[in-house]
Parts: C-alpha cells; sequence; structure tokens
C-alpha cells in the first residue's frame, strides 16, 4: 500500500473510532458580569441594526470562528453570548449559507459542557482533513482558568449543514506547558501539513511583552509536540491573538491558494490581532518548511506600525480558502462604538463585516480587500453622475436612491497636483493626522470625499476623504473616517480613523468605495489598497430621510470622472 494510501486509510478509521466510540460528549474582552447575564428588553431595538452585515436577531457576537466551505456550503461560526448584549457565557453559534450573504441560523455548534471547556470556548478554525473530513480546533477555557486547546468534530460528516459537533474524550489535545502563561494561550489556526506528513498548527501567546506565535506538530492530529523555537515572535506587541498564516501569489494574481501552499511565486501573510490596540496586523514574508519558521520581508514592518487589514473597527479576522471560487475570504468582526448601557437597552452588540477577498498587490507590498462579488447581489435602484466638478466648498448631493444602506463607488480626479501641500515627516501616524485635519480643515487638495449617513441640514454625518501632500521625492495620500459629526449622542465613541494609501497619484485619479449599513460604513480607498470600517449612530433621518453627498473642501478643483450608487436590498439572514 501506498504511504498516501496508507495515511487516508489511518484517517478513515480514526473517525470512524470517534463516531462509534461511547467515550465522547456532545459537542478577550471587557468583562461585565453583573451584565453577562442581564435580561433582554421587552423588544429588541431595530433603529440601527444593519440590512446586510451579519448580525444574529439579539446579545452579543464577537469573532468569526472557523469560516469554511463543505460540500457546497459555507459555514460561520461565531463567538455568542446566548444571555446577554456584553461578553460572557461565551459559546459557538452557527449558521450555513450558499453565497455568503444569506444565512440560516443553526443550532449552537460547541458550548461549555466539559472540564477542558466549562468556564468558555473560545475561538479557533477549521481544517479539512483527507478524506473530506473537517475538524475544529478551539480554545476551551478550564475551571481553573487555565487555557487549553481541544478539538471537536461532526458527529455525522454526511450531513452538508454539520448541526451535531462531539468533543472527543482525549481533549484537551494541547496543555501550556511550565513556559507558557495558561492565561494568554489561544486562537489556535487552520491546521496545514508539511512535507514530512506532518501537520502543524499555531497558538497565540505572549513572553513579557513580545507577541508570540507558538508552533505545534502532530503526525495523527490528536497528539501534538511543541517546537523547540517560536514559527514568529515580535518584541513590545504585547498579546497575540487570532493568529492567521496563508499563501498569496505574486504578481498580482487574485487567485487564492490552499493553506499552505509554498513554492516558487509565492509569498506568505502572517496576521496577529493585537489586544493591546485592537487591530489587525499582518507582514508579508516567506514561511520555511525546513524550519518551521516565518520571516518577514526586509520592508515588511513587524510591530503596531505596521500594515493593517482595516484602520477602523475591525478586529479578530480570519481567512479561509474557498476552493469553490478559488479565492481567500476575510472575515472580521466588527465591535460597537456606543456605550454598554445603550447596548444592553437595544438587547444587541456587535456584527460581522461583509465577507471580502484578499490577495497579494502587484508590487508585492500590501494586500488588496474588496467585498466578494455576491454582494452585488443585493444592488437593486441605481444613480449615475459622470464628469461632474466639484470647485471648492462646493456640496453635491446624490438622489434617488436609499442613502442609509447603500454601495457607492467612485472615481475622482484632481485638476493638478501643484496645489498639494507639503508633508511632514514626522507626519507617520495617519489616525493622529486624520484628528488634527479633519474634515473642515481647508487643504491644498482635499479634503474632498463623501459625507454619508447625514441629516438634511448636514447638522450630523460621517466623512470619508482623501487629501493629498507633496513630500520630498513624491506624493503622500491620506485616507480619513471622520466620525466627529456622526451622532449627537454624546456618550458615543467618536473616533476618527486614517491609512495612507499605497498608490500613485500622478495619473490624478483615486477610487472610493463605501459600503453603507445603517450604522455601518465600510470604506475602501485606492481600489481595496487602504480599507476603514467605522462604527456610527444618527440620530436625525436616520432611515428613508438619510442624505448622501460628494464634497470638495481643498482650493484644488476635484472632478466626479465616474459615480455609481445603488440602493441595496436586504439580505436574509433570519
Amino acid at each position: 500500500m501506498g504511504s498516501l494510501d496508507l495515511r487516508f486509510s489511518i484517517w478513515v478509521l480514526f473517525f470512524c473510532c470517534l463516531s462509534l466510540s461511547r467515550d465522547v460528549v456532545e459537542a478577550s474582552h471587557e468583562v461585565f458580569l453583573h451584565l453577562q447575564s442581564h435580561g433582554q428588553p421587552a423588544t429588541v431595538t431595530q433603529k440601527h441594526r444593519t440590512g446586510y452585515h451579519f448580525q444574529p436577531a439579539k446579545n452579543w457576537i464577537n469573532d468569526p470562528n472557523a469560516p469554511m466551505i463543505y460540500n457546497g456550503i459555507y459555514h460561520l461560526f461565531y463567538q455568542y453570548n446566548p444571555k446577554g448584549a456584553v461578553w460572557g457565557n461565551i459559546e459557538w453559534a452557527h449558521s450555513v449559507s450558499t453565497d455568503l450573504i444569506n444565512w440560516k441560523p443553526l443550532d449552537p455548534a460547541i458550548y461549555p459542557s466539559e472540564k477542558f471547556d466549562i468556564k468558555g470556548c473560545w475561538s479557533g478554525s477549521a481544517t479539512i482533513l483527507p478524506g473530506n473530513r473537517p475538524v475544529i480546533l478551539y480554545t476551551g477555557v478550564e475551571q481553573s482558568n487555565r487555557q487549553v486547546q481541544n478539538a471537536a468534530v461532526p458527529k455525522d460528516p454526511s450531513d452538508p449543514y454539520l448541526k451535531e459537533w462531539i468533543k472527543p474524550s482525549y481533549n484537551p489535545i494541547i496543555d501550556p506547558d511550565r513556559a507558557i502563561d495558561p492565561n494568554s494561550f489561544r486562537d489556535p489556526t487552520t491546521a496545514w501539513e508539511g512535507p514530512d506528513g506532518q501537520w502543524r498548527v499555531v497558538i497565540g501567546s505572549k513572553a513579557g511583552k513580545e507577541g508570540t506565535a507558538i508552533l505545534y506538530k502532530s503526525k495523527d492530529f490528536i497528539h501534538w509536540e511543541k517546537a523547540p523555537h517560536f514559527m514568529h515572535s515580535s518584541k513590545e506587541t504585547g498579546m497575540w491573538e487570532c493568529p492567521d498564516i496563508f499563501p498569496v501569489s505574486e504578481g498580482g494574481k487574485k487567485d487564492g491558494l490552499d493553506t499552505l501552499v509554498v513554492g516558487k511565486g509565492v509569498k506568505h501573510v502572517f496576521k496577529v490581532s493585537l489586544d493591546d490596540t485592537k487591530f489587525d496586523y499582518y507582514t508579508i514574508g516567506q514561511y520555511h518548511h525546513d524550519t518551521d519558521q516565518y520571516v518577514p520581508d526586509a520592508e515588511s514592518v513587524d510591530n503596531k506600525a505596521g500594515l493593517r487589514y482595516d484602520h477602523g473597527k475591525f478586529y479578530a479576522s480570519k481567512t479561509f480558502y474557498d476552493a469553490r471560487k478559488k479565492r481567500r475570504v476575510l472575515w472580521g468582526w466588527v465591535n460597537e462604538s456606543d456605550s454598554v448601557p445603550n447596548d444592553v437597552a437595544k438587547g444587541w452588540a456587535g456584527l460581522q463585516s461583509v465577507p471580502r477577498m484578499v490577495w497579494l498587490d502587484k508590487n508585492g507590498e500590501q494586500l488588496v480587500q474588496w467585498p466578494v462579488e455576491e454582494v452585488e447581489s443585493l444592488r437593486d435602484r441605481s444613480v449615475k453622475v459622470s464628469d461632474k466638478v466639484l470647485e471648492k466648498e462646493e456640496l453635491f448631493e446624490i438622489t434617488g436612491i436609499t442613502a442609509v444602506q447603500a454601495d457607492v463607488m467612485v472615481q475622482f480626479e484632481i485638476e493638478g497636483l501643484e496645489k498639494a501641500e507639503a508633508f511632514d515627516p514626522l507626519w507617520t501616524d495617519p489616525q493622529i493626522l486624520c484628528s488634527h485635519k479633519g474634515v473642515d480643515v481647508e487643504g491644498g487638495i482635499g479634503p474632498f470625499g463623501l459625507k454619508v449617513l447625514a441629516s438634511k441640514g448636514l447638522e450630523e454625518y460621517t466623512a470619508v476623504f482623501f487629501r493629498v501632500f507633496k513630500a520630498q521625492k513624491n506624493h503622500v495620500v491620506l485616507m480619513c473616517s471622520d466620525q466627529s459629526r456622526s451622532s449627537q449622542q454624546a456618550d458615543d465613541d467618536k473616533t476618527t480613523y486614517g491609512g495612507f494609501v499605497n498608490v500613485n497619484i500622478k495619473n490624478k485619479k483615486i477610487s472610493l468605495r463605501s459600503l453603507i449599513d445603517h450604522s455601518v460604513i465600510e470604506s475602501f480607498g485606492g481600489d481595496g489598497r487602504t480599507c476603514i470600517t467605522a462604527r456610527v449612530y444618527p440620530t436625525m433621518d436616520v432611515e428613508d430621510q438619510a442624505h448622501l453627498f460628494a464634497f470638495n473642501k481643498g482650493s484644488e478643483t476635484v472632478k466626479i470622472s465616474k459615480l455609481t450608487a445603488w440602493s441595496m436590498k436586504k439580505a436574509q439572514i433570519t
């Protein structure tokens, strides 16, 4: 029998034994103990709930877990509190879809029930083993609050919905040893098989203030051994949550790659969620199978000043390889920006971003992100604008669509670059720069962009805009999401977010796409090279009376070369 046939037979035997065994059991966030099981309000508030972003009918959600496609069905698991609108009582809720947009909820897949997860079933990932057998690896919290890694398998792999999951009695499969802080040991990645036939998985952790990715290896997916060194680490970054590693093709190819392809023309992305900052950072580099180490490229900054998936409300993200459409798909948790009492009163908190396709930019320096094509199935009536010139201080209303639930794509063209303000090399933090140079601060080129979820008299709005500066050798493009006037609710977080856009502005063009959905705005600048997600809660004209404007407050003329905006239908998320 060949080695491949032998390994396949071992996997079949392994899962058959799991199914027949009687010795199985059914299948970092701020804590508000007094609110974790708070009774639901009589009526869950629908105001500010989204129309096409994923969110359950009520209660708290956070991290997306183990997204995958199995026998043609997409699965999304997520952290969920069934008893209230704050973090606590965490279990794995489960929904299924055929298109990543419309979702059907199922019963919880994994919930606290055993000594190895009785105090919480935290984040994890899915791996499809030989023989088309899915396995979930997740972090369980023991009674003593130690974080351990567990496995769960479907009770009936022939069920396309994978409704029931069981936890083998040999859990936990990975215990923290004495060198690991048992309170900082969580969120296993999707596993991958190396050329030596052994499986690898990475767990997020820290050593002091050094973020660490601890690698484990296994021959049978049951018994795991810690590698003698970290797969990767970085000083002064703090706890690494929700690590993710995956391959991408060079040359700007949009086709995704299965985990973990290596070889010529392939780079790797290593991403971590930093508990200290609540942002997701990533580097571009190489994963070396022979040493089991990941090494970022020299130009890929490996700390808090590095590349981000998103410069706004976007955290604990997870990708998966969609074999059906040969793409890498990214999900991210979008938390609220209002107060905890408001969340409790409305009866819900948190949602997931629109799933995004990700690939390596042609320049090899960063990722590009774009909403999956399925979201376009929700587009309804539309309006188009072309060759509209915006003079200084000009405000132009875009009518004919439902501005509270829309998809807007616009191409801006700058008349000239001569009026660009000088860029100070000390401006290294784009968020601070956006705060100092907000939407009301006149510039040479910019601010220009969109004012969304606006009241008629502009008492409330969120501004998504660009500025262009002249550095010593090139031009610098800044993208901002200014929420300072987004709402008249005094206790909302109205942080202004910002990011630099790595585009060549010499062609004098820059694009912007904004997905607007009641209380969330996902914006993609420079064809998806910079992304900013905002949560806002307008109090005026929040439904059919919301308005959408294009504007220019810079002294240089800006032209809307092309704008198309669509009203968006509501997704079916029961």
